[in-house]
């Protein structure tokens, strides 16, 4: 059996009907099965965690893009989380029995038809992107959905699929295909978000940029390989966060960027006090950061490294940690049980 992992951001997070509308859309079809649910009122955003086989999910990517763009008008939008569309971008990851290029089929084949039928550029990222500029999806979402009718005047920036032209209801839309990533938020016991962009600038890769610098090399490269990073203020949890993207968990190990954020924070006279998973997060990444922190002792039975790394980490410090619910294999065998 073929499985392929989705993850929709749209750019809702307050609105609970307008959430809900679009997630009816994922119920109805066979084959896709929810697997995660997290919403955000400060960055007014949805990430969607699916999985299924990969016609099942080429249909429910674009049944959120038909009712997204139905729901949500991107002119009246404010969050803190970067964006350029009602669906911001939409990913698929090669889970089991699936390759990369099967994935980067699967994007293209959702890229051609939203822009087709519902008139959103679409631009295609990472394995998926058609040359090295557009890898990076923070590159293409640069200057967010405010300065993206005037980008879309630069040859440059022509969309992969669709016309050139500003939709000023549905803005435009990232879809790729990628690798599994972890996304991992650092909490803080301040509500300066400065203190959370300058730990940011200290530990993604990209490290520092320049002004202006449209997305070229950086002056200062940051101390973490494979770690994208953004600090803001999250009013509903009432702290700082440092928001990080683990691009690979193998490269850079959930627990080293914890500690690193910690070494930092402290740098500032800022603590960290816990953290919180958006989406979910393999079994091996967190039985990692478990070992780390019981001394690598193999010999311990698994709920222990879990429960090790879950308490190091402060992941249960807003809201309970479940490995049931948080953990990838566990999840995905419980809804397809």
């Amino acid at each position: 059996m073929k499985i392929v992992e989705c993850v929709p951001n749209f750019s809702e997070g307050k609105d609970t009907k307008k959430i809900d509308h679009v997630i009816e859309e994922v119920r109805r079809i066979t084959g896709v099965y929810l697997l995660d649910v997290y919403s955000g009122a400060s960055t007014n955003r949805t990430v969607l965690t699916l999985a299924g086989s990969p016609e099942a999910l080429k249909e429910a990517a674009f049944k959120i893009y038909e009712r997204a763009s139905e729901l949500i008008d991107m002119r009246n939008h404010r969050g803190n989380h970067p964006r350029i569309g009602a669906v911001d971008v939409c990913p698929f990851i090669p889970l089991k029995n699936v390759t990369m290029e099967e994935c980067v089929e699967i994007a293209r084949d959702v890229g051609k038809k939203v822009a087709e039928n519902l008139g959103i550029p679409v631009y295609l990222y990472g394995e998926a992107a058609a040359g090295v500029s557009r890898k990076d999806l923070s590159c293409i979402r640069e200057g967010g959905y405010e300065g993206l009718s005037e980008k879309m005047t630069s040859p440059r920036w022509k969309p992969d699929f669709g016309k050139a032209k500003f939709n000023e209801k549905s803005g435009a839309t990232v879809i790729g295909a990628r690798d599994f990533l972890i996304a991992f938020n650092v909490n803080l016991d301040t509500k300066d978000k400065k203190f959370a962009s300058l730990i940011a600038e200290k530990i993604r890769e990209s490290g520092k940029r320049q002004k202006n610098s449209n997305c070229k090399k950086a002056r200062i490269p940051g101390t973490l390989k494979s770690v994208k990073a953004i600090g803001w203020y999250i009013e509903e949890l009432g702290c700082a966060q440092v928001s990080t993207n683990l691009m690979n968990f193998h490269t850079t190990p959930i627990h080293l960027l914890f500690e690193e954020i910690k070494k930092e924070a402290n740098k500032l006279d800022v603590k960290v006090t816990g953290s919180e998973l958006v989406g979910l997060i393999p079994e091996e990444a967190i039985l990692q950061a478990g070992k780390f922190y019981l001394g690598r002792k193999n010999y311990v039975e698994k709920k222990k490294i879990i429960d090790a790394a879950v308490f190091h980490l402060g992941l249960s410090e807003k809201s309970k940690f479940v490995p049931e619910e948080k953990i990838l294999e566990y999840k995905l065998r419980k809804e397809m049980s």
